[in-house]
């Protein structure tokens, strides 16, 4: 009898600790932020990533009411950032930016120490552009031109600071025949300045790296590698438009580690959807040349779990090879 009298007692205090770390708890998150909220950029300071999450931390400070430091932490393939985030405390104080890149590219190229299925997601805010730019003396004056060159003569060199912008021309390459060969650079003002300094006769740009050359006169937009055309030059087609079966989109969102409290999660949430609404914001990502997106963290798992597969389809087409 002492025994299942002190059973029974163990069973009952068990359930009042596990009651109060979940009362403790709550309480923590209803209360959310109590300090600075850590965003990790993925990237180096300055790039197009970096910059977009820049401003998106700006408004989400302004409506969180506490400070959003942003950190960068580049190199890998974009990562670095992905792997640190996994490894944090589930409190919601550390989030990290999560470009599609290194979640549905970057495994299929090299042993990441994460998956999906160690974060969850608060929003998608960004969807890259891309476009396929050659110098305005170049004999192509069209996507047609460009393929017609590559399949009758010798390859042509393109010039590529990361993984997506090249599966352009690797995937357009596998699909007509052409011969195409990749040049690599370390950023993208560095490939603009190989094409304007003659090393590559063509490269897969953001729009923030060659916009203003482009409106100068100094360089051509061939196409849109993506599914819609560039709104600044509204009458250049897409690849797809020009009769060639290739478009590539690249996103960005936020995560949090894997097991965050629901209510932390909500008011992270809350706070990206507030921001991507802001005036200021959305002049400033059109400045950039990016696509302000507002899809939830939901919509934005869905997004990036389709896209592995396709992007693993994309890489063993293109023949590249896995670094473990």
């Amino acid at each position: 009898m002492n025994k299942i009298r002190r059973l029974a007692s163990f069973a009952v205090m068990t359930g009042i600790a596990a009651m109060a770390g979940i009362i403790t708890s709550s309480a923590h998150a209803a209360g959310f932020p109590e300090k600075e909220v850590n965003v990790i950029v993925n990237f180096g300071p300055g790039g197009v990533t970096d910059l977009m999450t820049r401003e998106l931390a700006r408004e989400m400070e302004a409506e969180l009411g506490k400070p959003v430091v942003v950190t960068n932490k580049p190199g890998a393939l974009g990562t670095l950032g992905p792997a640190y985030l996994a490894r944090q405390k589930p409190d919601g104080y550390q989030v990290a930016v999560m470009s599609s890149s290194a979640l549905t590219i970057a495994p299929h190229l090299m042993s990441t120490p994460y998956t999906l299925k160690d974060f969850d997601f608060i929003a998608g805010y960004g969807r890259f552009r891309y476009g396929v730019v050659v110098r305005a003396d170049s004999p192509y004056k069209s996507m047609r031109d460009l393929v017609e060159a590559a399949k009758a003569g010798k390859s042509i060199f393109f010039g590529s600071p990361s993984t997506p912008n090249s599966l352009v021309m690797f995937d357009l390459g596998q699909k007509t025949g052409a011969k195409f060969e990749q040049v690599s650079y370390k950023s993208g003002p560095d490939t603009m300045a190989a094409l304007m300094g003659g090393q590559v006769e063509v490269i897969v740009p953001n729009p923030s790296d060659v916009m203003g050359y482009i409106k100068t006169g100094k360089l051509r937009l061939l196409a849109s590698a993506g599914q819609v055309r560039w709104p600044e030059f509204p009458d250049v087609p897409t690849i797809r438009e020009s009769g060639y079966p290739v478009a590539m989109d690249a996103w960005v969102g936020l995560a949090v580690p894997k097991g965050s409290p629901a209510e932390v999660l909500a008011r992270l949430q809350a706070a990206v959807r507030t921001a991507m609404n802001s005036p200021r914001l959305l002049a400033a990502y059109k400045n950039i040349g990016v696509d302000p997106v507002n899809l939830t963290g939901e919509e934005y798992n869905k997004l990036l779990l389709r896209d592995v597969e396709e992007m693993g389809k994309l890489i063993k087409a293109a023949n590249l090879p896995r670094n473990n």
